[in-house]
């Protein structure tokens, strides 16, 4: 296992790593990908980590967040643990294909690629480089944009490994893929995982990602997300983020969606001590529907900014946005939403909230949500609030014999559900139902579960 402990001060640090390591980065690797790989070391010395002079990202304060020392995973280090040990965290019960990463690599070695009825491929996309060279090809860095992203570049840059899934035309993944994405080792760790999602025409497939930190020790990730949803697919994708308070995680994820597409994306962030998540969706045929939810449950300092942009590029499309949050004690938070409506993209419709709850006075919120409309022919709406509980519903609750505490709990909780109903899996709705209660009530302190027993910083 090859790794480099660096003290993250600026951009040189990483430019110093690239090129001292270049024969270890390059190994293994297929001529196109390091010929991306190439230009996006250069765009990155040229455009850096983002700071908060960033437009982008003036509520978030990246540069210190890797100005740790942290030890850089190049290759897979040989950690063996039984799975059993995390699958008990957050969704015990759910009846999925279980995939494993850990520290950004795939984790069964020996069989990195599977296939699954209908064709389905899901595995290493390191192994996926290799086997089906024309397939990665046609999709790999052609919708997450490194000009504009210096953090994008730098994963592009030091891409190895992470998750691939194609689903071929026309089939239907009738079971759910759970991705356990693990954070475990007893030093400081930065990740930098690229994971491909290929779907073609007429197909259908449900991913639930849930991130882990199984160490008690920080973690800094800084991960990319490419899909590819064809004509008439349909894709739900849902995401918990329940890491302990000493890990950073800076996530990028790029949707393409061809006519006629659905995609469904919720995030729920339980716990993690700064989480930046980047969604960008670009509707690309006529007829695209695409839902995008958040909620996120903060205290104790942790920071959470969603950044998320909307791009109908073409008419009859529909998109929606429903991000909650309930901050407490000091945490800090921000929403960036956007949304733009090309001028061809007549039909349009586009609908976008934020709405945020503060338990006390020093929690802070920054909500930007956004309108950029070329067309004449839309029907788009936004909003954002930021306010406390309301008071008359708490009396009301109240002069029925219940509880101050279990009166906040409740209003908090339907505050919650709004976003909760959205999740279209059965079962995970139910496993989330129950892991935000716990939360809301202070039950829930990393995983719900878990029998690592390692300490929560």
């Amino acid at each position: 296992m090859s790794s480099e402990i660096i003290n993250i001060e600026n951009k040189t640090k990483f430019l110093d790593l690239y090129k001292e390591n270049i024969n270890l980065i390059r190994n293994g690797s297929p001529d196109y990908i390091n010929k991306i790989r190439e230009k996006a070391i250069l765009v990155f010395e040229k455009l850096g980590i983002p700071d908060k002079k960033n437009e982008n990202y003036k509520y978030t304060d990246l540069k210190k967040e890797f100005e740790n020392g942290f030890k850089t995973y190049l290759s897979p280090k040989n950690i063996k643990f039984d799975i059993k040990d995390i699958f008990s965290c957050d969704v015990p019960d759910l009846n999925t294909k279980v995939i494993l990463l850990l520290n950004g690599w795939y984790y069964d070695r020996e069989n990195p690629l599977q296939e699954l009825p209908g064709g389905v491929i899901i595995g290493s996309f390191q192994k996926a480089m290799e086997i089906y060279p024309e397939l990665v090809k046609k999709h790999f860095a052609k919708y997450a944009d490194i000009e504009k992203d210096g953090l994008v570049a730098l994963n592009t840059a030091f891409v190895k490994d992470g998750i691939f899934l194609y689903v071929p035309k026309g089939v239907v993944v009738e079971k759910p893929i759970q991705i356990i994405n693990v954070l475990m080792d007893e030093e400081e760790g930065f990740t930098s995982h690229r994971n491909l999602y290929i779907l073609e025409e007429n197909s259908q497939a449900s991913v639930v990602v849930c991130d882990h930190t199984l160490s008690a020790t920080n973690f800094l990730t800084n991960s990319v997300a490419e899909f590819y949803i064809g004509p008439n697919a349909q894709f739900d994708y849902s995401r918990i983020q329940n890491e302990h308070n000493g890990s950073k995680q800076v996530s990028h994820l790029f949707f393409h969606q061809e006519r006629d597409s659905r995609v469904t994306d919720s995030t729920i962030s339980l716990h993690g001590g700064l989480i930046r998540n980047n969604v960008s969706a670009h509707l690309n045929g006529e007829g695209c529907e695409n839902n995008t939810y958040g909620l996120y449950l903060t205290d104790k300092g942790q920071h959470i900014d969603n950044f998320v942009f909307i791009d109908h590029a073409k008419p009859n499309c529909v998109s929606s946005q429903l991000f909650k949050g309930v901050l407490d004690d000091f945490a800090t938070g921000a929403f960036n939403g956007r949304i733009l409506v090309r001028k061809d993209a007549q039909k349009t419709q586009a609908y976008q909230a934020n709405n945020n709850i503060l338990l006390t006075d020093d929690v802070d919120i920054k909500t930007r949500p956004q309108l950029e409309i070329y067309a004449d022919d839309v029907k788009c709406s936004h909003g954002a609030t930021v306010g406390q509980l309301d008071e008359n519903a708490l009396f009301y609750l109240r002069a029925r014999g219940i509880p101050k505490k279990e009166a906040k709990l409740l209003l908090m909780y339907a505050f919650a559900f709004e976003v909760i109903q959205k999740i279209k899996v059965p079962a995970l709705k139910e496993r989330i139902t129950d892991l935000v209660e716990k939360r809301l009530r202070g039950e829930l302190s990393r995983c719900n579960s878990c029998q690592m027993h390692c300490c929560n910083p």
